[in-house]
């Protein structure tokens, strides 16, 4: 009997691949070229399975053309890049990575903080830059972290762990807003108090988005939202991209209307605004929140045994679309 044909979109773990081919006839990509979205569909045909990565779009579009495709499974825990009730209504699962990331992505989250409050950046290319000459009281003195006010806009598991390592590492007052109140147990398990979106805004030291991109949240940080903010505060997006404004909260940071912001995702990544390329008081980094190496073999691992198990098995571990299951 033949084996399923699955397609592979980016590189991955070459282990990886290798588990696969024991279930699968398996076309992949570790060249790791870029593919245009005629170059997805053409590779997908007659494949009953994608192993994708967040970058790939899977719309009606490409369900259409791919009338073979029954299963992607994303290395990732977020998943905007699927049209998921395109993909419902054409009996297609989707799959993600829940879990196996969120101690690490929280730990860079925090990193993360960290870094856009002690201006790490903004001193390391002073440095690099030969300006360092002499010592003074006021260079590059940043915001204070412990004892200060974390605020968290999307309380998930990833938002969780920082409150975390917000209250219990450094005795910050955390407070969060979401789109439904925790339970009080996971409340205090965190140390995090509720709060309406305005008084989070207005109140947080540092502001950190932990939140699931959707049509409902894009620019759920625009202007507005940052006029809202204190002028000492910063802002943190390990979220996805198009959460913010990119550019009003480039024009902000210019102006100086909040002190500094950290970013690891981007409207339109892997292109930056190219307005937030030349403010000082940002960091950035190339959506690396999860990147470990156990992490991210983790991840891929999860979205191989979502292939297998539904595939071979039956069963996926963490379907997206269930609904799928009972019609299959």
């Amino acid at each position: 009997m033949s084996k399923p044909r699955i397609l592979v979109a980016r590189a991955v773990f070459p282990e990886v691949i290798d588990r696969l081919a024991v279930h699968f006839e398996v076309s992949h990509n570790q060249v790791d070229a870029a593919w245009s979205k005629a170059d997805l569909i053409a590779r997908l045909q007659g494949m009953a399975g994608a192993f994708t990565t967040g970058g790939e779009r899977i719309d009606a579009e490409v369900l259409a053309a791919c009338p073979d495709l029954r299963i992607c499974a994303n290395m990732a825990v977020g998943y905007n890049n699927f049209d998921l009730p395109a993909m419902t209504a054409r009996g297609v699962l989707g799959t993600n990575t829940p879990d196996v990331l969120t101690e690490t992505t929280a730990d860079f989250g925090f990193a993360l903080l960290m870094a856009t409050a002690r201006r790490v950046t903004e001193s390391e290319h002073y440095l690099r830059a030969g300006r360092w000459t002499k010592w003074s009281y006021d260079m590059f003195a940043g915001a204070e972290v412990h004892g200060s006010t974390l605020g968290i806009l999307g309380m998930g598991r990833i938002g969780q762990g920082i409150a975390r390592r917000g209250a219990h590492g450094f005795g910050m007052r955390v407070i969060y807003h979401n789109r439904s109140r925790l339970a009080p147990e996971v409340e205090a398990a965190c140390g995090a108090t509720y709060v309406g979106k305005d008084e989070l805004l207005r109140t947080a030291d540092h502001l950190v988005l932990v939140l699931p991109y959707s049509a409902e949240s894009h620019h759920a940080i625009g202007a507005a939202e940052i006029a809202q903010m204190k002028p000492t505060a910063t802002l943190v997006n390990i979220a996805r991209g198009g959460i913010v404004d990119d550019a009003a909260l480039a024009a902000a940071l210019r102006e100086q209307r909040i002190a500094a912001a950290g970013l690891d995702v981007f409207e339109g990544e892997p292109r930056v605004h190219p307005d937030l390329l030349t403010v000082p008081n940002v960091v950035l980094t190339p959506h690396i929140a999860s990147a470990t190496v156990q992490t991210r073999r983790a991840m891929a691992d999860l979205a191989a045994d979502n292939l297998i198990g539904y595939l071979v098995q039956g069963r996926p571990i963490t379907p997206l679309n269930p609904e799928v299951l009972g019609a299959a």
